[in-house]
């Protein structure tokens, strides 16, 4: 079983499908979607089309915290997501906003436990983003002895976090196409990085891939054309913000 691992899509279809090019080229078997599909980009519909042709192929398929907001819009605030959700809310049909809706939060399956923020409270939305809040997330797993691999988004960065020999976690910044040996004598957690929306400097996609019977995890970043996905953004009337950050990667 080879997962593929993709986050934070933020209605970006122009990196999904790149994403899922590069993966099924590197023989991913399965696919598992961590929340955000939608929210900022200017191709909601698009995005959760794929989606919902995924999960009916089997695929994983949870709730972010822009799911929520498009949804039920908040009222418009100064965040970018709250400024957006309303139009997000329209572009997506009826029936793709039920779906949506529905869409667990957290996944439990065998050694995996699949959330899009923190395993402890998912609908929190908080994000895991230092050793402290990794091993908040890390523990939640401790009520299912057979969980080994904690994944999850929010944070649009990828990073590995382990036990080293002491108490705390260390965290690990992965090195894009290299093969990480993960056995099981530890747990591990990891957050996968943002297929449409990256904020490490990296305007390339980003995402993972988890080879269970080898037990190695390798992260990916996958080039796509961010200049039609920025354009789409501007065309759509969305904020300028949100263009430029598909150009620069920030």
């Amino acid at each position: 079983m080879r997962l593929a691992l993709l986050s934070d899509i933020h209605a970006n279809v122009q990196a999904l499908d790149a994403c899922m090019a590069h993966a099924q080229s590197q023989g991913a078997s399965h696919w598992a979607i961590l929340g955000d599909l939608v929210g900022y980009g200017a191709n909601p519909g698009e995005v959760v089309t794929r989606v919902q042709a995924l999960a009916a192929g089997g695929a994983i398929v949870l709730q972010g915290n822009h799911e929520a907001m498009a949804i039920a819009p908040p009222p418009p605030g100064q965040s970018l997501g709250a400024r957006t959700a309303g139009w997000t809310h329209q572009q997506l049909s009826a029936q793709q906003r039920a779906w949506l809706q529905d869409l667990p939060l957290l996944h439990l399956s065998g050694p995996l436990l699949l959330v899009h923020a923190s395993a402890d409270a998912p609908e929190r939305w908080r994000y895991v983003d230092n050793e402290r809040m990794a091993a908040l997330s890390l523990n939640a797993a401790l009520a299912h002895p057979e969980v080994r691999y904690v994944f999850g988004g929010h944070v649009h960065h990828q990073t590995l976090y382990y036990k080293g020999s002491g108490q705390q976690l260390m965290p690990f910044k992965p090195s894009p196409g290299l093969a990480i040996p993960v056995p099981t004598h530890r747990r591990w957690l990891a957050t996968i990085g943002s297929v449409g929306q990256p904020r490490d400097g990296d305007p390339r996609a980003a995402y993972a891939l988890m080879d269970l019977p080898a037990r190695k995890l390798t992260f990916f970043r996958v080039p796509y054309n961010h200049s039609a996905a920025a354009s789409a953004i501007r065309d759509a009337g969305l904020p300028e913000a949100l263009a430029t950050r598909l150009e620069t990667g920030q």
